[in-house]
């Protein structure tokens, strides 16, 4: 008889934060900052940023972590931030008056993070 072996299929977890109020240029710079990173230099990246959106960023990762340490059983000092993306999501239409009678046209744009997390395969 011939045994098929069987492929150990990779867990990978995700957190998503939807309707952020930040555009998506500038959620995507912190979202490539963190990207392939492991997760503690992932954290204590975000901690330290400037950026005002790095807070909602590092939420959505711990959020991912806690999902992969009590959903899944993942070893948390071995997971590392496989995938962080942004999409838009909806835009609020805002009218500011100016000279002369006339509107300006404000655009409030909100998007949406997705952290996916996996595990290290174990180095030989």
């Amino acid at each position: 008889m011939v045994e098929k072996l069987k492929k150990e299929e990779k867990v990978s977890v995700k957190a998503i934060d939807r309707a952020i109020r930040c555009s998506p240029q500038k959620l995507n710079i912190v979202a490539t900052m963190i990207r392939g990173m492991g997760v503690s230099r992932a954290i204590s990246e975000l901690s330290f940023s400037k950026r005002r959106v790095a807070t909602h960023v590092k939420k959505v990762l711990l959020s991912a972590i806690a999902n992969a340490e009590n959903n899944h059983s993942l070893d948390v000092d071995r997971l590392y931030v496989a995938e962080a993306y942004v999409g838009k999501s909806m835009v609020m239409k805002r009218y500011k008056p100016m000279a002369k009678g006339r509107a300006g046209h404000v655009q409030k744009p909100f998007s949406n993070l997705t952290v996916v997390v996996r595990e290290q395969e174990e180095k030989a």
